[in-house]
């Protein structure tokens, strides 16, 4: 009988197992060993195919991005040492002096780094649009002709959607490459690739992993974007630990359960805290009330397993919120089994000025929520009692 279904396909795609082992085991080596002199210079002359050395490939590597061109209905990819990684080998690899980025500007925190303080410094420019408006995106692809067009849909921490399928016909009509963040999706609810876009990238340390254990990240694509993301990535050295690959590509099997878990009990939390007395509003993608509702139900499966909220009282209320939390956790993480809440003005977008910070909608009375896989019920009942007891100034 053939198997055809994706979850099977993950599942049953493993790397050597030469003792018979059921579960792939971990290759913790720097290096390999050859036959012969020949042996080595054919090897490093790609006149035979296997291993050199760790920082180029390994069996863990290699089974992780098997998995994940299943997950992301990709040809080939490249795993690194964290999202950023993904993030940075990327740009590097598909830009160079005199370039032009078009991006979103409801970016990541250090993903708006690289493209205002750390890429002009080689040449490279960036223009950001609202993420929102077909229309911008329209002018400034028209403007700018750029050669990379960067995205993250929903976005961190607002949750705001791009229109991909939209974007990259617009992008490819002047030949840009489209580029997306696809974190809080993840594979299981969104295909960027089947949408248009040319690259996918991941922090495998969010939903991948799942348990909040290790740094990584991969970058997904067809094999002919993907080959200078992987010289990129062989010569600036930004190599994943193969113990971390077999944790995230373990991890894997069971995504899609973990991710459909998290997007339930999001939607039923994060409805629920629109109702308390305090909440001004409540944003996540499956929620009517989510101005891109019709967006999310198109391009997304479910609505992921974070949504956001603004406490009215502005930061000094939020960060009562957080210190009042009994069981959630404080902490900067996402897509955890355990839920956590964070502060992104004070802490992952920090680094972004508050007129920067108005723009993509991160006010200072908002709290983000990584929704776990505790019960319902226990998870609300938390942010209830924080929510009302933050209404204490002591």
């Amino acid at each position: 009988m053939s198997s055809t279904g994706t979850n099977t396909a993950v599942i049953r795609t493993q790397g050597p197992r030469g003792d018979r082992e059921h579960a792939t085991s971990i290759y913790m080596t720097s290096s390999y060993v050859f036959e012969s002199a020949e042996h080595a210079r054919a090897m490093f002359a790609g006149e035979e195919e296997g291993a050199i050395y760790s920082r180029y490939s390994n069996a863990n590597l290699d089974e992780l991005i098997a998995r994940m061109c299943i997950l992301e209905h990709a040809e080939d990819g490249v795993a690194v040492a964290s999202g950023m990684s993904a993030i940075f080998t990327t740009l590097a690899a598909l830009t160079q002096k005199g370039d032009h980025i078009l991006a979103s500007r409801a970016l990541f925190g250090s993903t708006f780094q690289l493209l205002t303080q750390i890429f002009p410094k080689w040449g490279i420019t960036t223009t950001m649009v609202a993420p929102t408006d077909l229309s911008a995106w329209a002018a400034a692809i028209e403007a700018n002709r750029p050669k990379v067009v960067m995205l993250e849909s929903p976005s961190n921490p607002g949750l705001e959607l791009v229109d991909i399928r939209a974007v990259a016909e617009m992008a490819h009509a002047v030949g840009a490459l489209v580029l997306v963040d696809n974190v809080f999706a993840t594979p299981v609810l969104q295909a960027p690739l089947t949408l248009g876009a040319d690259v996918v990238m991941h922090s495998t340390t969010k939903y991948l992993d799942g348990q909040g254990r290790s740094l990584g990240g991969v970058i997904m694509g067809s094999r002919a974007h993907i080959e200078p993301i992987r010289f990129m990535a062989r010569h600036s050295g930004p190599a994943l630990s193969p113990f971390n690959a077999w944790l995230v590509s373990r991890s894997l099997e069971h995504l899609s359960l973990r991710v459909h878990r998290h997007a339930e009990s999001a939607l039923a939390v994060a409805g629920a805290v629109a109702d308390l007395p305090g909440v001004q509003w409540v944003r996540y993608p499956y929620l009517s009330s989510h101005p891109q509702y019709a967006l999310a139900q198109a391009q997304m499966c479910m609505g992921g397993g974070v949504f956001t909220f603004e406490v009215a009282g502005g930061a000094a209320r939020a960060m009562r919120v957080v210190d009042r939390v009994a069981m959630i956790s404080r902490s900067a993480n996402l897509g955890d089994t355990r839920t956590i809440i964070t502060h992104p003005a004070t802490t992952t977008h920090r680094s972004l000025t508050p007129e920067e910070r108005a723009k993509v909608g991160i006010s200072d009375g908002m709290l983000r929520v990584s929704v776990g896989l505790e019960d319902v019920v226990d998870i609300l009942s938390d942010l209830e009692q924080a929510i009302q007891a933050s209404t204490r100034n002591s």
